[in-house]
């Protein structure tokens, strides 16, 4: 009978968290291709990612990022702030077809960002993160789609996986990047 009640009390719990957390999900996106990333992440228990999207109330969509500018034309993702003074991660239409795993290590890298312009040190932590969280998500089963974004999480995690307290690869990539040189002020 104990058995029976807790199996129950279980159900009820999955069944009554899944339509609240799929509202929750919508203060952030209405893009169905990036919820799929979102319950990843929340699965993963990914609790600062979501802190930091609901602390700027940031927008997530996919948006043509050539449309800014040229130069951002082969960026992955945008963290932006509109007129308004609105937050929005702007991941780039060119990626609309990559896996939930990736879209949610693109997320939780543009989550990271929280200062109007960008620092070294915010950088370095964002990308870590990026890192981090496709160490977490990626799936050892299945076959990934060959582009630039899997490109780059894959070299990511093995930067960080070499870097030690004496010297961040991350953060030297970082550095040495003529895109983060400009971006950052970084001489």
């Amino acid at each position: 009978m104990n058995i029976k009640r807790i199996i129950i009390a279980i159900l009820m719990v999955l069944f009554c968290a899944t339509p609240s957390f799929a509202a929750y999900i919508d203060n952030f996106t209405r893009d169905a291709d990036i919820k799929p990333a979102l319950i990843m992440l929340e699965k993963a228990g990914a609790q600062e990612v979501f802190d930091n999207l609901e602390e700027n109330s940031v927008k997530i969509s996919f948006y043509d990022l050539s449309q800014i500018s040229y130069r951002y034309m082969n960026s992955f993702a945008l963290n932006s702030v509109d007129s308004f003074g609105n937050r929005y991660i702007l991941i780039n239409s060119k990626f609309k077809n990559a896996s939930p795993e990736e879209i949610a290590c693109l997320i939780a890298h543009e989550s990271f960002h929280k200062l109007k312009v960008a620092t070294l040190e915010e950088e370095t932590l964002a990308t870590q993160k990026e890192a981090h969280y496709w160490g977490l998500l990626k799936n050892s089963h299945r076959n990934y789609t060959q582009s630039p974004l899997l490109s780059r999480l894959n070299r990511l995690v093995l930067l960080d996986a070499q870097s030690d307290n004496q010297k961040n690869y991350i953060r030297e990539r970082i550095s040495n990047s003529s895109f983060y040189k400009e971006q950052l002020a970084i001489r």
